[in-house]
């Protein structure tokens, strides 16, 4: 096979690594069918894990509601023997179901999270034969699906479906670590692990060992807080306390591991975390600030939306994101706004490494929407529809009618949580968008801070605002900007989104855009009006945070600072540079006025 034919062959689990592993990326069979029986003969290969709609795959064809796409490879165990054998999938969408060998080993509903089958029982000792059998009903349902639509067009885009993340092997001991809990405490200078193993019977000891830099700075040894859990506290020493910041984006590593007795080594696995802390408090002013390690920060982003043109949600391989992410933080941006999607656990790595803050959408569902409601309707009488209720009354209006639909948010809304939850990156969990499937935002903030305590919320960007959370967040396109102080801190967490489609770079069935200029020198100077003259001014007025529309051009949608392609930045870079500079030294000089 071709180097393309093992597409991102790196360990997709940075934060749970372990020395077994086994990529089952690669070339697969595939057929699409209208039933859920295993198909009698197959349509050719597909690349996995891209998903058919996309070109990367070979297939270039969009799975329809109702229709069944079906997945067949052969495989071996991985090396070694005893203990379990784990398969993992990063992420199928939506619904499947998986057998190895003809028997069930498990079933998945959603599209976005991760999840792992134990098919020790079902292998042979040589050759085995894995199937997976999806169903994606795209809009058709109320599933969480982001931006993907059947017809796609202007700010929505093509539909994806199938096996999209890394599909893996590994070997691990009979009584493995099923889970991993990080939690950094920045005040009190404290790590604790906890660690759940797979299944119950005797005593299980934990150990947990921190190093900074390569040099061990804290090892302890946990107790037992039930049958399968242990937990434990590691303090770092002052002179290794090294927090997290976007300048100096230190990362711990973690090593953890379960014995039994003195000698016999259950499991051990690798990870990292970082020490930094959220909050929001008053400048000398008065005026509520974003606070980094209890340090006014402005937060100076670009809304993210993670579409690449030949894999849509996946990309290239793993050297064009960090090429991408690394691009960002040197044209002088702080914070990506993780919009409507949720990445692969290394895109999350490579922020926590790089240094870039996320602020991360859950990914909206629900019924269709009443797009003449929600978007056009209320952006054209966003003053006076802003902070409109998102009671039972609306529901219908804002496409959560159905009590199964609202119970499947809570469903998915936790598993971002538990996903995402130990990734530094990671400052701020924005749990509805625009009112897409709103109900209810003031619970759904309650139901995060339960869930994790430490991270600032953003209740509702855009409008529907029900006045909770840490952020009042402001989409503003088309009206003249003015923001005044108030009791949470201000966010303008979506403007701009000036339109130039850069001659040579997949050029779209339509220009989709908030205003279109005619040529790059155009393009960079109504960006630079754009903020020096509109939204630094603001700053003054209590603007700690700002999510420029895009990173990138997306199908129709050309109002990105990258091509879709990531070949070219389309403004002049070096103007870039220079704006964002100003902007965070008019914040200092902001912050030095009382």
């Amino acid at each position: 096979m071709t180097k393309t034919q093992h597409p991102l062959p790196e360990y997709p689990r940075p934060a749970l690594r372990r020395d077994s592993f086994e990529s089952l990326n690669g070339l697969w069979q595939f057929a699409i069918t209208k039933s859920a029986q295993l198909p009698r003969q197959w349509e050719g290969n597909i690349l996995v894990p891209y998903s058919p709609e996309t070109r990367a795959s070979g297939v270039g064809r969009t799975l329809q509601p109702g229709e069944w796409l079906h997945y067949h490879r052969s495989f071996a165990p991985p090396a070694g023997s005893g203990g379990r054998v784990l398969l993992h999938f990063g992420a199928v969408d939506y619904a499947c179901a998986v057998q190895v060998n003809g028997h069930l080993v498990g079933g998945h509903r959603g599209g976005y999270w991760p999840f792992t089958f134990d098919i020790t029982e079902a292998l042979n000792a040589d050759h085995n034969r894995l199937w997976v059998a999806v169903q994606d009903p795209t809009g058709a349902g109320v599933q969480a699906r982001g931006k993907q639509t059947l017809r796609p067009g202007g700010m929505f885009y093509p539909a994806q479906s199938g096996i999209w993340q890394t599909v893996w092997l590994e070997r691990v001991p009979d009584n493995y670590i099923e889970t991993l809990t990080v939690t950094p405490d920045y005040d009190a200078r404290t790590v604790t692990v906890r660690a759940r193993t797979a299944k119950p019977g005797g005593a299980v000891n934990l150990w947990a060992v921190v190093r900074a830099g390569g040099v061990t700075i804290a090892e302890d040894w946990g107790s037992d807080e039930a049958d399968r859990d242990g937990a434990v506290t590691l303090n770092i020493p002052e002179e290794h306390f090294f927090p997290w910041s976007p300048d100096s984006p230190f990362l711990y590593d973690l090593t953890v591991g379960t014995t039994q007795g003195e000698e016999e080594s259950f499991d051990t696995v690798h990870s990292y975390f970082a020490l930094r802390k959220w909050s929001c408090a008053p400048d000398a002013r008065g005026v509520l600030r974003f606070c980094l390690n209890d340090r006014p920060l402005l937060l100076n982003g670009l809304l993210d939306q993670g579409y690449w043109p030949e894999g849509l949600y996946t990309p290239p391989s793993d050297a064009a994101v960090v090429h991408e992410l690394q691009t960002i933080k040197e044209l002088g941006f702080n914070l990506l706004r993780k919009h409507a999607k949720i990445e692969p656990q290394r895109w999350y790595y490579h922020c926590d490494k790089l240094g870039l803050i996320v602020w991360q959408d859950m990914v909206n569902g629900g019924e269709p929407y009443r797009l003449w409601f929600v978007t056009y309707l209320t952006n054209v009488l966003q003053p006076l529809l802003r902070k409109l209720p998102d009671t039972a009354a609306l529901r219908g209006l804002l496409s959560r009618r159905s009590e199964a639909s609202r119970e499947e948010y809570g469903r998915e809304l936790e598993a971002t949580v538990e996903a995402l939850r130990g990734h530094p990156c990671i400052g701020c969990w924005v749990p509805f968008n625009e009112g897409w499937g709103q109900f209810e935002a003031a619970q759904a903030v309650e139901t995060l801070r339960t869930l994790d305590p430490d991270r600032l919320v953003d209740e509702a960007s855009g409008w529907y605002d029900q006045g909770g959370g840490d952020v009042d967040s402001r989409h503003n396109y088309f009206y003249p900007l003015h923001l005044r102080p108030g009791r949470r801190t201000v966010a303008l967490s979506e403007y701009g989104g000036i339109a130039w489609p850069m001659p040579g770079h997949e050029p779209p069935r339509r220009t989709y855009g908030y205003g279109t200029a005619k040529s790059r020198a155009e393009l960079t100077g109504r960006y630079r009006k754009l903020q020096l003259e509109t939204v630094l001014p603001q700053l003054r007025n209590g603007l700690s945070a700002l999510v420029y529309t895009q990173v990138s051009d997306v199908e129709d949608e050309v109002n990105g600072l990258f091509t879709y392609d990531r070949q070219a930045v389309k403004p002049d870079p070096a103007a870039v540079r220079a704006v964002n500079e100003a902007l965070e030294a008019e914040f200092e000089k902001v912050l030095k006025q009382a």
